[in-house]
Protein backbone atom coordinates (compact mmCIF):
# COMPACT_ATOMS: atom_id res chain seq x y z
CA UNK A 1 0.00 0.00 0.00
CA UNK A 2 1.57 3.43 -0.82
CA UNK A 3 2.04 5.49 2.00
CA UNK A 4 0.96 9.16 2.27
CA UNK A 5 3.46 11.68 2.35
CA UNK A 6 3.02 13.83 5.63
CA UNK A 7 1.74 17.47 5.55
CA UNK A 8 2.13 19.66 8.38
CA UNK A 9 -1.31 21.05 9.11
CA UNK A 10 -1.60 24.42 9.48
CA UNK A 11 1.52 25.70 8.65
CA UNK A 12 1.43 29.19 7.51
CA UNK A 13 -0.79 29.57 10.47
CA UNK A 14 1.09 29.00 12.99
CA UNK A 15 4.78 29.79 11.70
CA UNK A 16 2.71 33.08 11.76
CA UNK A 17 1.84 33.09 14.89
CA UNK A 18 5.38 32.52 16.56
CA UNK A 19 6.29 35.92 15.72
CA UNK A 20 9.33 34.74 14.86
CA UNK A 21 12.54 37.11 15.79
CA UNK A 22 15.64 36.61 13.84
CA UNK A 23 17.68 36.36 16.78
CA UNK A 24 15.21 34.16 18.94
CA UNK A 25 15.19 31.18 20.56
CA UNK A 26 12.54 29.00 19.64
CA UNK A 27 11.55 25.08 20.35
CA UNK A 28 9.42 22.77 18.00
CA UNK A 29 8.01 20.20 20.98
CA UNK A 30 7.20 17.56 17.91
CA UNK A 31 9.31 17.45 15.43
CA UNK A 32 7.92 14.60 13.28
CA UNK A 33 8.67 14.93 9.68
CA UNK A 34 10.14 17.93 9.86
CA UNK A 35 7.92 20.51 8.60
CA UNK A 36 6.92 23.12 11.07
CA UNK A 37 10.73 23.28 12.08
CA UNK A 38 12.09 23.66 8.24
CA UNK A 39 10.09 26.55 7.91
CA UNK A 40 11.03 28.06 11.40
CA UNK A 41 14.89 28.25 10.45
CA UNK A 42 14.29 30.17 7.41
CA UNK A 43 13.56 32.75 9.58
CA UNK A 44 16.66 32.70 11.73
CA UNK A 45 19.61 34.28 11.50
CA UNK A 46 21.72 34.34 14.52
CA UNK A 47 18.58 32.83 16.31
CA UNK A 48 18.40 28.71 17.11
CA UNK A 49 15.57 25.92 16.63
CA UNK A 50 15.60 23.21 19.43
CA UNK A 51 13.18 20.28 18.07
CA UNK A 52 11.96 17.49 20.18
CA UNK A 53 11.02 13.73 18.96
CA UNK A 54 10.58 10.94 21.59
CA UNK A 55 10.30 8.51 18.19
CA UNK A 56 13.36 6.62 17.96
CA UNK A 57 12.68 6.59 13.82
CA UNK A 58 12.62 10.22 13.55
CA UNK A 59 16.70 10.75 12.68
CA UNK A 60 17.06 14.60 11.25
CA UNK A 61 21.19 14.15 11.13
CA UNK A 62 20.21 12.16 7.94
CA UNK A 63 17.40 14.97 6.56
CA UNK A 64 19.87 17.63 4.13
CA UNK A 65 17.34 20.16 5.71
CA UNK A 66 18.80 19.83 8.96
CA UNK A 67 22.03 18.17 9.08
CA UNK A 68 24.85 20.37 10.29
CA UNK A 69 22.49 23.33 10.08
CA UNK A 70 24.03 25.88 12.86
CA UNK A 71 21.06 26.91 13.91
CA UNK A 72 19.40 23.28 14.93
CA UNK A 73 19.82 20.89 17.35
CA UNK A 74 17.71 17.94 17.22
CA UNK A 75 16.65 16.07 21.01
CA UNK A 76 15.95 12.65 21.24
CA UNK A 77 13.32 12.98 24.07
CA UNK A 78 9.51 13.42 25.01
CA UNK A 79 8.31 17.43 25.34
CA UNK A 80 7.64 17.18 28.93
CA UNK A 81 11.51 16.84 29.18
CA UNK A 82 11.88 20.08 27.63
CA UNK A 83 13.04 22.17 30.49
CA UNK A 84 15.44 19.87 31.89
CA UNK A 85 16.61 19.51 28.29
CA UNK A 86 17.14 23.06 27.35
CA UNK A 87 18.78 23.63 30.75
CA UNK A 88 21.01 21.32 30.07
CA UNK A 89 22.19 22.61 26.89
CA UNK A 90 22.13 25.99 28.51
CA UNK A 91 18.81 27.55 27.58
CA UNK A 92 17.18 29.14 30.45
CA UNK A 93 14.12 30.57 28.18
CA UNK A 94 13.02 30.56 24.84
CA UNK A 95 11.06 32.95 22.18
CA UNK A 96 8.25 30.45 21.03
CA UNK A 97 7.01 27.03 21.62
CA UNK A 98 5.08 25.33 19.46
CA UNK A 99 3.50 22.35 19.60
CA UNK A 100 1.56 20.03 17.02
CA UNK A 101 0.00 17.27 18.91
CA UNK A 102 -1.09 15.41 15.55
CA UNK A 103 -0.02 12.23 14.78
CA UNK A 104 1.85 11.94 12.07
CA UNK A 105 1.26 10.27 8.60
CA UNK A 106 4.20 7.89 9.01
CA UNK A 107 2.87 6.78 11.98
CA UNK A 108 -0.74 5.85 10.55
CA UNK A 109 0.88 4.41 7.04
CA UNK A 110 3.35 1.83 9.46
CA UNK A 111 1.23 -0.79 10.01
CA UNK A 112 3.88 -2.17 12.13
CA UNK A 113 3.61 0.77 14.48
CA UNK A 114 0.24 -0.30 15.35
CA UNK A 115 -1.30 3.16 14.93
CA UNK A 116 -3.70 2.44 12.34
CA UNK A 117 -7.48 0.43 12.56
CA UNK A 118 -6.99 0.26 8.82
CA UNK A 119 -3.88 -2.06 8.47
CA UNK A 120 -3.17 -5.16 10.23
CA UNK A 121 -0.27 -5.47 12.68
CA UNK A 122 0.79 -5.52 16.06
CA UNK A 123 -0.88 -4.09 19.23
CA UNK A 124 2.14 -1.13 20.55
CA UNK A 125 1.03 2.01 19.47
CA UNK A 126 4.31 3.62 21.39
CA UNK A 127 5.96 6.77 20.22
CA UNK A 128 8.44 6.11 22.37
CA UNK A 129 9.70 2.28 21.24
CA UNK A 130 11.62 1.83 24.49
CA UNK A 131 8.85 1.94 26.38
CA UNK A 132 7.96 -1.35 27.94
CA UNK A 133 4.15 -0.35 28.38
CA UNK A 134 1.57 -1.42 24.43
CA UNK A 135 -1.73 -1.49 23.58
CA UNK A 136 -1.26 -5.03 23.54
CA UNK A 137 -0.40 -5.22 27.58
CA UNK A 138 -3.46 -3.15 28.63
CA UNK A 139 -5.84 -5.02 26.62
CA UNK A 140 -4.93 -8.57 27.56
CA UNK A 141 -4.24 -7.58 31.23
CA UNK A 142 -5.73 -4.50 32.67
CA UNK A 143 -8.52 -4.72 34.90
CA UNK A 144 -12.04 -4.02 34.43
CA UNK A 145 -12.08 -0.34 36.38
CA UNK A 146 -8.17 0.50 34.28
CA UNK A 147 -10.13 -0.71 31.29
CA UNK A 148 -13.60 1.31 32.16
CA UNK A 149 -11.38 4.56 32.86
CA UNK A 150 -9.46 4.39 29.52
CA UNK A 151 -12.67 4.06 27.65
CA UNK A 152 -14.91 6.58 29.05
CA UNK A 153 -12.41 9.09 29.70
CA UNK A 154 -10.40 9.35 26.60
CA UNK A 155 -12.64 7.68 23.91
CA UNK A 156 -15.98 8.98 24.95
CA UNK A 157 -17.03 5.45 23.83
CA UNK A 158 -20.77 4.36 24.68
CA UNK A 159 -21.20 2.20 27.33
CA UNK A 160 -17.97 1.88 28.16
CA UNK A 161 -18.22 -0.63 31.54
CA UNK A 162 -20.09 -3.22 29.04
CA UNK A 163 -17.31 -2.44 26.40
CA UNK A 164 -14.38 -3.28 29.42
CA UNK A 165 -16.52 -6.73 29.50
CA UNK A 166 -16.36 -7.46 26.07
CA UNK A 167 -12.47 -6.63 26.36
CA UNK A 168 -11.80 -9.22 28.87
CA UNK A 169 -14.15 -11.83 27.41
CA UNK A 170 -12.30 -11.86 23.96
CA UNK A 171 -8.72 -12.15 24.99
CA UNK A 172 -6.17 -12.64 24.15
CA UNK A 173 -5.09 -10.11 21.36
CA UNK A 174 -2.49 -10.13 19.29
CA UNK A 175 -2.98 -7.88 16.51
CA UNK A 176 -4.99 -4.57 15.65
CA UNK A 177 -7.07 -6.77 13.60
CA UNK A 178 -8.10 -9.02 16.26
CA UNK A 179 -9.49 -5.66 17.91
CA UNK A 180 -11.17 -4.21 15.05
CA UNK A 181 -13.43 -7.71 15.02
CA UNK A 182 -14.36 -6.60 18.28
CA UNK A 183 -15.62 -3.41 17.69
CA UNK A 184 -17.39 -4.33 14.52
CA UNK A 185 -19.27 -6.53 16.02
CA UNK A 186 -19.57 -4.08 19.71
CA UNK A 187 -20.65 -0.96 17.37
CA UNK A 188 -21.93 -2.11 14.55
CA UNK A 189 -24.22 0.73 14.23
CA UNK A 190 -21.98 3.24 14.49
CA UNK A 191 -21.09 6.15 12.04
CA UNK A 192 -17.50 6.17 10.87
CA UNK A 193 -15.12 3.07 11.74
CA UNK A 194 -16.09 1.20 14.85
CA UNK A 195 -12.37 1.10 16.02
CA UNK A 196 -11.52 5.21 15.80
CA UNK A 197 -12.40 5.67 19.57
CA UNK A 198 -11.08 2.72 20.94
CA UNK A 199 -7.58 2.86 19.15
CA UNK A 200 -7.41 7.01 19.84
CA UNK A 201 -8.38 5.86 24.03
CA UNK A 202 -5.56 3.37 23.71
CA UNK A 203 -3.07 5.52 21.94
CA UNK A 204 -3.72 8.26 24.87
CA UNK A 205 -2.89 5.46 27.72
CA UNK A 206 0.06 4.34 25.92
CA UNK A 207 2.04 7.62 25.48
CA UNK A 208 0.00 9.52 28.32
CA UNK A 209 -0.51 12.26 25.95
CA UNK A 210 -2.94 13.92 28.07
CA UNK A 211 -0.38 14.34 31.01
CA UNK A 212 2.59 14.94 29.24
CA UNK A 213 0.21 18.20 27.45
CA UNK A 214 -0.87 19.40 30.71
CA UNK A 215 3.37 19.27 32.00
CA UNK A 216 4.48 20.87 28.75
CA UNK A 217 2.25 23.72 29.26
CA UNK A 218 2.92 24.30 33.12
CA UNK A 219 6.51 24.65 32.06
CA UNK A 220 5.83 27.07 29.35
CA UNK A 221 4.42 29.29 31.62
CA UNK A 222 8.42 29.77 33.05
CA UNK A 223 9.98 28.99 29.70
CA UNK A 224 8.83 31.55 27.43
CA UNK A 225 10.32 35.22 27.87
CA UNK A 226 8.46 38.07 27.60
CA UNK A 227 6.30 38.42 24.35
CA UNK A 228 7.20 34.97 23.43
CA UNK A 229 4.54 32.92 22.26
CA UNK A 230 3.03 29.51 22.90
CA UNK A 231 1.06 27.65 19.82
CA UNK A 232 -0.48 24.96 20.06
CA UNK A 233 -1.96 22.56 17.51
CA UNK A 234 -5.19 19.81 18.66
CA UNK A 235 -6.43 17.41 16.93
CA UNK A 236 -9.42 16.11 19.27
CA UNK A 237 -11.41 17.72 22.01
CA UNK A 238 -9.38 16.36 24.71
CA UNK A 239 -6.48 18.06 24.13
CA UNK A 240 -8.07 21.02 22.94
CA UNK A 241 -9.90 21.53 26.40
CA UNK A 242 -6.99 21.11 28.15
CA UNK A 243 -5.12 23.40 26.26
CA UNK A 244 -8.08 26.15 26.27
CA UNK A 245 -8.75 26.01 29.80
CA UNK A 246 -4.80 26.13 30.37
CA UNK A 247 -4.61 29.73 27.87
CA UNK A 248 -7.71 31.42 29.55
CA UNK A 249 -7.18 30.67 32.97
CA UNK A 250 -3.75 32.16 32.72
CA UNK A 251 -4.90 35.08 30.93
CA UNK A 252 -7.64 36.21 33.49
CA UNK A 253 -6.70 39.02 35.82
CA UNK A 254 -7.66 37.79 38.99
CA UNK A 255 -7.97 41.22 41.04
CA UNK A 256 -10.89 42.92 42.92
CA UNK A 257 -13.70 44.64 40.51
CA UNK A 258 -12.65 48.62 40.45
CA UNK A 259 -8.89 48.49 41.91
CA UNK A 260 -5.93 49.64 39.63
CA UNK A 261 -4.41 46.68 38.48
CA UNK A 262 -0.90 46.43 39.34
CA UNK A 263 1.89 44.55 37.49
CA UNK A 264 2.00 41.35 39.74
CA UNK A 265 -2.06 41.34 39.40
CA UNK A 266 -1.03 40.63 35.58
CA UNK A 267 -1.87 37.33 34.25
CA UNK A 268 1.33 35.53 32.86
CA UNK A 269 -0.38 35.38 29.72
CA UNK A 270 -2.53 37.30 27.08
CA UNK A 271 -4.83 35.60 24.77
CA UNK A 272 -3.77 36.14 20.74
CA UNK A 273 -6.81 33.65 19.60
CA UNK A 274 -10.06 34.35 21.31
CA UNK A 275 -11.43 31.64 18.77
CA UNK A 276 -9.42 28.91 17.72
CA UNK A 277 -7.73 28.55 13.90
CA UNK A 278 -9.00 25.88 11.88
CA UNK A 279 -7.70 24.86 8.57
CA UNK A 280 -8.82 26.46 5.25
CA UNK A 281 -11.48 24.43 2.86
CA UNK A 282 -8.70 24.28 0.26
CA UNK A 283 -6.31 23.49 3.15
CA UNK A 284 -9.11 19.96 4.10
CA UNK A 285 -9.48 19.22 0.51
CA UNK A 286 -5.94 18.87 0.16
CA UNK A 287 -5.39 16.79 3.42
CA UNK A 288 -8.71 15.51 4.79
CA UNK A 289 -6.60 14.56 7.98
CA UNK A 290 -6.34 18.11 9.23
CA UNK A 291 -9.95 18.52 9.40
CA UNK A 292 -10.28 18.56 13.20
CA UNK A 293 -7.11 21.03 13.67
CA UNK A 294 -7.78 23.53 15.76
CA UNK A 295 -4.63 26.52 16.67
CA UNK A 296 -4.36 28.54 19.29
CA UNK A 297 -2.29 30.71 20.91
CA UNK A 298 -0.74 32.83 23.85
CA UNK A 299 1.61 35.22 24.76
CA UNK A 300 3.71 35.75 27.82
CA UNK A 301 3.50 39.53 29.18
CA UNK A 302 5.63 42.21 29.70
CA UNK A 303 5.66 43.69 33.05
CA UNK A 304 3.62 46.76 33.67
CA UNK A 305 3.91 48.77 36.93
CA UNK A 306 0.31 49.84 36.33
CA UNK A 307 -1.97 49.53 33.23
Amino acid sequence: MSKSPHISVLLNPSIDALNIKPNGIYVDGTFGAGGHSEHILKYLKSGHLYAFDQDLNVNPSKDLRFKDHPSFTFIQRNFASMTQSLKHVGVEQVDGILLDLGISSMHIDQAERGFSYMHDGPLDMRMDQSQSLTAETILNTYEHHQLLRIFRDYGDIEKPHIFANVIMKHRPYQTTHDLVKVTDVFFKNKKGHTAKAVFQALRIEVNQELNVLEDVLQQSLSLLKPEGRLVVITFHSLEDRIVKHFMKDHSMIKQLKGLPVLSNDLPPFKLITKKPIVPSLDEISMNPRSASAKLRVSEKQTNHSII
